[in-house]
């Protein structure tokens, strides 16, 4: 089918580059032409379906880069997910996945479930068989014995244990190999949350397999023994990076140097929730973490979007409050959006597919009221979202 979607500017960035009076045309699920509108229009085949919004802004469709669709995002969603049968959890992963397409969001990295349920849902999304995000699934994550997210299945001891699991995540299907470098806060009786799990050779291994099966990696870690692991294996991306001690942070200068260098993407997963965290935490040690992201940023690292969707308070519809972070760490809206679409694409290495409202990209597109680039609660008031030039008008204006 053929479509046309006009809108009263089109960014086509980054930097904030766009185009009043402006149109798309879709074409098998691919972007065909972008223009100003009258010129689509022209060059558009005869009979073209149309979308027009006159006061609303198109944009490239967001990317969240880390979420767990397996978790609920409620009080103990470890428990809920230890009490759930996968039949039903497979029901509520796809709720979860149709929320955030409703919130504007085309494509989501999910970074650790339990039996490969994650990329059976992506299949299903793939197929047009039920609607949702572009899923890169990681499947269940690599970690020590009782170490962070060990209910999930991904429980490895030893060099032999570890190729094993990474193994057995590749022949299931996986778009990314995730491993668990240090404890985390929702594994309760687990590593404290700044402890190494793995060693740098362990970590190698990792790498070298995913490698070999032309898989990224994808290290959760907080403390700093696990970042710089991590960082010397060669890992793709980090996950959290808030450069925790046991008596402390600490943060190595010399390490922030080395993954601006090597172009390791930082995710730090910043919750909807991060102001009440923030509260939680204290406000002192919170503004000391984000001031570490923000001179991360300052000294070239490359930050991506994403969520943690599912742990408890990071909701799956929700996505602009998380984008609030990067500007309480001083990011403009044009610097968020670029971050959280082709940006965070490129981190993903789907740049060439998506991130962009360019012709040959897939037709992942965002139709909100208003110009996020003057405010970025533009993102809230969303008309239209378009995901593999599958077109779903706004629930909330169909309620």
């Amino acid at each position: 089918m053929d479509t046309i979607v006009s809108a009263g500017r089109v960014l086509i960035g980054p930097r904030g580059h766009h185009i009043t009076d402006a149109a798309v045309l879709v074409q098998d699920g691919v972007i065909a032409d972008v223009g100003p509108r009258a010129e689509v229009e022209a060059r558009a085949p005869h009979g073209a379906s149309r979308f027009d919004y006159p006061g609303g802004t198109l944009l490239p469709g967001l990317i969240d880069a880390h979420v767990h669709l397996v978790l609920d995002a409620g009080p103990d969603p470890v428990a809920a997910l230890q009490g759930t049968g996968d039949a039903e959890l497979s029901r509520g992963m796809a709720d979860r996945a149709r929320r955030l397409l409703d919130t504007g969001v085309t494509t989501v990295r999910d970074l650790g479930d339990r039996g490969g349920l994650a990329a059976r849902l992506r299949d299903d999304i793939a197929g047009g068989r039920l609607p949702g995000p572009r899923i890169l699934a990681a499947g269940t994550p690599v970690t020590a014995p009782g170490g962070h997210c060990w209910f999930l299945g991904g429980e490895a001891d030893g060099p032999e244990a570890i190729r094993t699991v990474v193994r057995r995540n590749i022949e299931n299907g996986a778009d990314i190999i995730k491993v668990m470098a240090t404890g985390g806060g929702i594994t309760r009786g687990g590593p404290a949350i700044w402890a190494a799990q793995f060693t740098e050779t362990e970590l190698r291994i990792v790498v070298e397999e995913a490698r070999g099966a032309g898989l990224p990696v994808a290290a959760h870690a907080h403390g700093t023994a696990g970042i710089a692991a991590a960082v010397a294996a060669g890992v793709d991306t980090l996950e959290h990076c808030t450069w925790m001690g046991r008596d402390g942070f600490e943060v190595r200068e010399d390490l922030i140097d080395t993954i601006a260098t090597k172009g390791i993407a930082v995710c730090p997963a910043a919750s909807p929730d991060w102001r009440g965290f923030a509260r939680r935490f204290g406000p002192q040690r919170a503004e000391e973490m984000f001031g570490t992201l923000r001179h991360m940023r300052e000294r070239g690292v490359r930050l991506i979007a994403g969520t943690d969707a599912g742990i408890s308070r990071a909701v799956f519809d929700d996505f602009v409050s998380s984008l609030e972070f990067f500007q309480h760490i001083g990011c403009t809206p044009a610097e968020i959006i670029d971050l959280a679409t082709h940006e965070t694409a490129q981190a993903l290495g789907i740049a060439r597919e998506t991130g962009l409202v360019r012709p040959g990209h897939r037709a992942d597109l965002l139709v909100v009221d208003g110009d996020p680039l003057d405010d970025l609660q533009a993102l809230r008031a969303v008309r239209l979202v378009m995901a593999d030039g599958h077109s779903r008008p706004s629930r909330l204006l169909l309620e």
